[in-house]
């Protein structure tokens, strides 16, 4: 059976969970965390080199990292990768928007003011940034919500559910998510897609 290696409150982690859910395919989940050193153990090094999670591990062996990248793997000839060459590109736009300039500041302020070890490194001025860039991040995708329901054109893609992991929690790092109505209804309607699960679901 797949294997998918995470955090159980990581949206990364959760991003490929999310989908295979939604595609009805079997996985396990191991649990491996960089909050307790699991992900820098021998073990988990030997799979992943980059100590990251999540990891994907198919039957017959071969590994696959990077959230977005499993995204793309699993999403391939379903409904979730746009056929039309124009919207898969614009996928793929957004998944890179996703972790260039979404991620690394709200999923990163969320883990400063939620995960206990990670706290030491939340200074004045670190949160300042993450809240700064993270707020333009938003901005972006309200514009974007307001001209289309979804990211990659007029139906759910890869890109929404990279973009979804972290913006529904997104009040967990102290974004007023009530200054976006356009996300506000764009996060409603991705919960309603079939098969959605939350950020804790396990198979």
């Amino acid at each position: 059976m797949t294997t998918i290696y995470g955090m159980t409150d990581s949206g990364n982690c959760y991003k490929p969970r999310l989908l295979m859910a939604k595609l009805g395919r079997p996985f396990r989940h191991v649990e491996v965390s960089s909050n307790d050193g699991g992900t820098r153990s021998e073990a988990f090094t030997a799979k992943n080199p980059n100590a990251m999670v999540p990891l994907l591990e198919f039957d017959d062996g071969r590994l696959l990292a990077e959230s977005n990248a499993m995204l793309l793997h699993l999403g391939e000839g379903t409904r979730f990768l746009p056929k039309d060459a124009y919207e898969r590109a614009l996928a793929y736009q957004w998944l890179f928007f996703e972790q260039y300039s979404h991620e690394p500041y709200i999923a990163v302020r969320r883990a400063l003011l939620t995960f206990p070890n990670r706290k030491k490194d939340a200074t004045p001025e670190r949160l300042q940034v993450t809240l700064e860039r993270g707020n333009k991040a938003l901005r972006v995708m309200e514009k974007r919500l307001g001209e289309t329901p979804f990211f990659a054109g007029q139906s759910l893609s890869v890109a929404d559910i990279a973009l979804y992991a972290y913006t529904h929690v997104a009040g967990e790092g102290g974004f007023d998510l009530g200054d976006y109505p356009a996300v506000g209804v764009w996060l409603k309607r991705v919960e309603s897609d079939p098969g959605h699960v939350p950020i804790g679901w396990l198979p």
